[in-house]
Parts: C-alpha cells; sequence; structure tokens
C-alpha cells in the first residue's frame, strides 16, 4: 500500500454513529479515492475502509488497512487479521471529552436525583426528596478504573468539581488531576470507600468480569456503578442481584454483555439504573476526529510509517 493512488471506502456501518457523506466530506481534500460502499460486496479495488463494525468479507477482500471509528475493537479478529496482512487502526483518544462529560452527567443526575424528577413527569408526581436523599459532589470520591483517554476525561471533571479523585492503572505514576493511583491488584481497596466507580477500560482477558460479585460487595452501600468501558467488564447477573438487593445505591450504564439491551433485561425496571445506548462517546464532532486520524494515516502511509493508533 504506497498511498499513491490509495482506495478507500467508508462502510455503511458508519452510519450508527454520523452520516457516511459527512465523514467523506470530512475528506475531501485528502487526495485521495474515498467512496461510501452500499455493502460488503463492494469492496473490490479497495486499499482500506473505515468502518464501525467487523465484517467477515473484510478478511477475504484485498484489503491491506481497516480503520474502526470506535476506540474499543473487541469485535475485530485479531489472528485472521494479521494472517491476511491486514492492519488495524483505532479511534482511540477522539472520546475523552465527550466520556468525561457523560460520566459528569450521570454522577450530577444520581446526586440531584434528576433522573426520578424525569421518570416522575408521564404521571405528573409533584416528587420532594427526603431531606438526606440528595447531596452535592464536592468531597465526594470517586474512583476511576482505567487512567487513559477517557479515564483521564472524567478524572479532570470530577476533580474540576471539587471532588476527591482515585484511579486504577497497571503502573502506579501520578495522573494529572488523581489523588491516588493504585494498581489492579489493589482493586477492592481503591474502590471500597469511593462514592461512585467508573469503569474506563477497555475489554480485555484481564478486564473481562473485572467487577464480579466480590468488587460490588466491597463497595459501599450508598456507591454507584458507572459503565462507559464495555459490557463484559461487568458480570451482569452479579449486577442485577447486587442492585436488587440494595448492596450498591444504584448504577449509569451505556455498555452491555447483550446490545441492544433486551427487552427482557431486569436492567430496564430498576429505578436506580440509568441506561443509555452506547452513546456515551456521542458528539457532532465525531466525525471530524475520525477524518484527522484517517487523514493522518494516509499521510504515514505515503511516507512509508507506521499507522497513528495501530492494533494489529
Amino acid at each position: 500500500m504506497t498511498g499513491d493512488d490509495l482506495e478507500l471506502g467508508i462502510h455503511p456501518s458508519v452510519d450508527i454513529v454520523f452520516p457516511p457523506s459527512l465523514l467523506r466530506e470530512e475528506l475531501t481534500d485528502l487526495a485521495a479515492d474515498v467512496r461510501i460502499l452500499s455493502d460488503g460486496s463492494a469492496l473490490a479495488g479497495l486499499d482500506g475502509v473505515v468502518t464501525f463494525s467487523f465484517e467477515e468479507a473484510f478478511l477475504s477482500a484485498d484489503l491491506e488497512w481497516i480503520h474502526c471509528i470506535l476506540a474499543g475493537v473487541d469485535a475485530f479478529p485479531f489472528e485472521a487479521l494479521k494472517r491476511r496482512g491486514i492492519t488495524l487502526s483505532n479511534s482511540s483518544g477522539v472520546h475523552g471529552d465527550a466520556i468525561g462529560d457523560t460520566v459528569l452527567g450521570y454522577m450530577l443526575q444520581f446526586a440531584r436525583r434528576l433522573h426520578i424528577y424525569r421518570d416522575n413527569e408521564p404521571t405528573r408526581e409533584w416528587y420532594y426528596p427526603d431531606w438526606d436523599e440528595t447531596f452535592t459532589l464536592p468531597g465526594e470520591t470517586v474512583c476511576v478504573v482505567g487512567l487513559g483517554t477517557l479515564g483521564q476525561g472524567v478524572t479532570a471533571r470530577a476533580d474540576a468539581v471539587g471532588m476527591n479523585v482515585r484511579g486504577v492503572r497497571r503502573t502506579p505514576t501520578p495522573v494529572p488531576s488523581v489523588d491516588a493511583v493504585f494498581t489492579p491488584d489493589s482493586l477492592t481497596a481503591a474502590i471500597s470507600d469511593a462514592r461512585f466507580v467508573a469503569l474506563t477500560v477497555p475489554l480485555t482477558s484481564q478486564t473481562e468480569g473485572l467487577i464480579g460479585s466480590d468488587e460490588l460487595d466491597a463497595m459501599r452501600e450508598d456507591a454507584y456503578l458507572l459503565n462507559v468501558a464495555r459490557g463484559g467488564v461487568v458480570d451482569q447477573d452479579a449486577l442485577v442481584a447486587a442492585l436488587t438487593d440494595g448492596r450498591i445505591a444504584g448504577a449509569a450504564l451505556d455498555v452491555f454483555e447483550t446490545e441492544p439491551l433486551p427487552d427482557d433485561s431486569p436492567l430496564w425496571d430498576l429505578e436506580n439504573v440509568i441506561v443509555t445506548p452506547h452513546a456515551a462517546g456521542a458528539t457532532d464532532e465525531y466525525a471530524e476526529r475520525v477524518a484527522a486520524i484517517v487523514a493522518e494515516n494516509v499521510r504515514r502511509i505515503r511516507r512509508g510509517e507506521s499507522l497513528a493508533n495501530h492494533v494489529v
């Protein structure tokens, strides 16, 4: 893939996040052949594809490069891509502020009971909270599990509103806006006295099922779990049990074991749960940010350099 006559396709699956035409417009100055695909069968002749989701057709095409518009690429078969000589890059780094805003919004909703008031609107219920039901964020503690771009988007906002901020990462080196950094072997200690536990880690073999019954039992009864990572990071059955039994106060969940969240999931009916549709990273600048990474990688291809956000 020399980049001199690079042909790049925009897969229709990106429409889940933004119109394919918007991304193409952002790539107008790329000096490459960029076209919107109708389906996977239109892959012939392409050097690379920008996509939301993985298709088996990618492996049988002559692609050399796939760029995923998501940060999480656990749905992509790394070994199969390696065997086919296909390079995979992702959009890590574009979601920090959007995720941070969303998590701050979750915490404000729980602290100020905004989700309850909203739920009461359809029945015109005029409900005033008990004297000890609401609280403010300054002075409360949030533990952010995962201190990459997403986690630091959360920690910066939590610190700005006066919260005590701690974090969990593999190396205990200092991180801006974080008062104390713990390693994963001290996870239970890190979350044990936090009012909020925010998950921002990628889904890997090390993080799958990271939060289970033991970890939920270690949390305070008035604590809230906030998951903007991946559904598989949490044992969902254990979480439902903890929420139902009142062992934790609530949860805000943007990601789930199965997506969309099935109609029969008990999570829909729990008053102390906020469900969002894997949209914590959504922003009107999404296409622009993805385009910046794609354009940079096209420049790197032309210079024979390794790609930005190279995964495999």
